[in-house]
């Protein structure tokens, strides 16, 4: 009776070691995980979708349950607060917030749930339990300003910014200094597609198409866009140009705009984009609670850590690749230090 019940216990034992598991991951309660979209959410093949192809990754790796919530363009900070508490309270952990518009409702809301994993894309808060996800936009910008230089034949290239704040002028900065490293006497046009705090900024193609008429008219044959859904309107008037017998590009950012569906009538005019990879950083995040290191603190995603870069879906890419790839390596290296904000920021 005795070796029976020392057996029985063994086995116990045994079978709660394995339930742990030896991988070092959470096990029994299923992981599940809050996203909390910007406005224009899943869909604007830009900012918000590369952030849920992350979510993607980590539900198909780790089986999670997700739950998302995508907050209005009039949202205020109290109703962000209230998105962010409502996925926190139902036992979401980690609970992700994509762009800067979280910033000051994460800060209260962490504090309330200190035992859940806060990130936010694109903002430095500080917390315990917070962790800043930030990208290196002036590095991936800096090698689309290289191959829009060594693509235009006139000497003048564009650029189209969403809302006119320094997140954005990293963009143009890194662009400027990129495409004055092939041509130092380049013109670079420049229009921003509303002031800070107009959210509709990122929703605005017309508008875009119209900067962009102007700056074709004014001979400008490349331009690069970081205005979110606003981007389309970028393209479609490059497609337009190119009907009429132009020879110009467009270069997108964040996603692979290339790829896009809802992009298919103008992928011929998109050259490449700027690839800011939010999908490797929320899925560091989801891993990193996964397996009970969850990232805490600023965590910088640069060209050494594969945060940004840019895409080589187009074969017309191929000629400015070496000159890309080049100033890439310098820049790994240190030999290059590019500028994060316009001069007067």
């Amino acid at each position: 009776m005795k070796n029976l019940v020392s057996i029985l216990l063994l086995l116990t034992a045994l079978l709660m070691l394995a339930a742990c598991g030896g991988d070092g991951k959470s096990s029994g309660a299923t992981l599940k995980v809050g996203m909390a979209y910007d406005s224009g959410g899943k869909g604007d093949e830009s900012f918000n979708d590369m952030a849920y192809a992350g979510l993607a990754k980590a539900q198909q790796e780790f089986g999670a349950e997700v739950m998302e919530i995508t907050a209005a363009v009039s949202d205020t900070d109290n109703e962000r607060r209230e998105h962010l508490r409502q996925l926190a309270a139902h036992g979401y952990n980690p609970v992700i917030a994509v762009g800067f518009g979280y910033g000051v409702a994460i800060t209260t809301v962490a504090q309330e749930f200190p035992d859940t994993t806060f990130a936010i894309i694109d903002a430095e808060v500080a917390g315990a339990n917070v962790v800043s996800l930030l990208f290196a936009e002036e590095q991936g910008s800096y090698l689309v300003g290289v191959i829009a230089a060594a693509a235009s034949n006139t000497g003048k290239i564009g650029f189209i910014g969403g809302m006119d704040i320094p997140l954005i002028h990293a963009f143009e900065a890194g662009y400027r200094q990129g495409a004055e490293s092939i041509n130092p006497d380049i013109t670079v046009e420049a229009a921003y597609m509303g002031t800070d705090g107009d959210a509709t900024a990122w929703n605005n193609p017309e508008k875009a198409k119209m900067a962009t008429e102007a700056m074709i008219a004014a001979g400008v044959d490349v331009g690069y866009a970081a205005a979110g859904a606003s981007n389309a309107g970028m393209f479609q008037a490059f497609k337009a140009a190119k009907e009429a017998g132009k020879e110009v590009w467009g270069i997108g950012a964040d996603a692979d705009q290339y790829n896009v569906p809802s992009l298919a009538e103008v992928k011929d005019v998109i050259l490449t984009s700027m690839l800011k990879r939010g999908d490797v950083a929320v899925f560091e995040v989801i891993e990193g609670v996964a397996s009970g290191l969850p990232l805490v603190g600023v965590q910088n995603f640069d060209l050494k850590r594969g945060g940004v870069g840019y895409a080589t879906s187009n074969p017309a890419v191929v000629p400015y690749q070496e000159a890309a790839d080049a100033a890439a390596a310098k820049i790994i290296t240190g030999e290059i230090s590019v500028l994060k904000q316009l001069s007067g920021d």
